[in-house]
């Protein structure tokens, strides 16, 4: 679960962006916004993804080369029955889809882990889509294989060995399902820090857009109220970041009933210390707290 000063700070973020571009439709920036904010928290879920993966893959290789040793022979059987070229060519999908598995496997490994936060995220998102996508693909192939020995009960003994090996590998493909989906599967333990992170990540999200959109659909209001206490100076002509900082708490004051005005403040003061220059937390002190008295005094 993020924190209230997470989430905070994050609005602030986000209001200071849409307030740099212009008037842009917010919703619009949200992709590249959070794609930026969460590099380092992404970063952290891509690793764990990764170790995760490594640890349930483990043993595959064994299970890949006696597919491989048995594969050749299955084909070659089913390509002798010109009423079984279909099921040959279901076989050799799954062997060419096996192989591929492996290279990206082998890709995903070689991603540089002690690059860059935005240079490993560039590199390592798409490569896992690659590898969840061709898994996805795998585990189709090896279902259409199997049901097609169903359909030759007559051989189905004699294909075993080849089955079996399918069976074994398509054990390790259930395990990559978890940790794509790993919401879906609360009781793995070994998928504790992916879900963790995952939910983490959504709840800041959340968080942030609502509190945000909320601020942004009381804007004028809020600028009236700042303009109100700011002697000679129009909101606009404020700095960017205290301004972004005024409105949340302003917002905060006005209409979050569960925070008290005196928390609002102290909260923005610590905001424009770390995102503010030297005198914001002075200037954000003064207003906010005239903007209390006067909201506490109309109540």
């Amino acid at each position: 679960m993020p924190s209230r000063r997470q989430i905070r700070e994050a609005v602030v973020q986000f209001l200071y962006c849409a307030d740099l571009e212009g008037g842009a439709n917010p919703a619009s920036l949200r992709e590249a916004f959070w794609q930026f904010v969460t590099e380092s928290d992404r970063r952290i879920l891509l690793q764990a993804t990764w170790k995760t993966l490594h640890h349930l893959s483990l043993g595959r290789e064994a299970r890949l080369t006696e597919f491989q040793q048995r594969a050749p022979l299955a084909i070659a059987t089913l390509k002798a029955r010109p009423d079984l070229e279909a099921t040959a060519r279901s076989l050799e999908q799954v062997a060419d889809l096996e192989n591929r598995w492996s290279a990206n496997m082998i890709s995903l490994s070689r991603v540089p882990k002690d690059a860059d936060d935005d240079d490993f995220g560039a590199a390592f998102e798409p490569a896992l889509a690659t590898f969840f996508r061709t898994d996805r693909d795998l585990a189709t192939a090896r279902r259409r294989f199997l049901e097609a020995l169903e359909d030759i009960p007559s051989l189905r003994a004699h294909f075993e060995p080849v089955a079996g090996s399918i069976r074994r590998l398509d054990r390790i493909s259930e395990r990559v399902r978890m940790v794509e989906e790993p919401e879906n599967f609360p009781d793995q333990g070994d998928l504790a820090k992916i879900r963790e992170c995952r939910q983490s990540l959504a709840e800041l999200r959340h968080e942030t857009d609502s509190m945000a959109d909320a601020v942004l659909r009381e804007k004028d209001e809020l600028d009236r109220r700042i303009a109100d206490v700011v002697e000679n100076f129009a909101p606009e002509r404020l700095n960017p970041v205290d301004r972004a900082i005024l409105r949340l708490a302003t917002w905060e004051i006005l209409h979050a009933d569960k925070v008290p005005a005196p928390i609002a403040i102290d909260e923005a003061i610590e905001l424009a210390k770390r995102f503010g220059t030297t005198d914001s937390g002075r200037f954000v002190n003064g207003v906010l707290d005239r903007i209390a008295k006067q909201a506490s005094s109309a109540n």
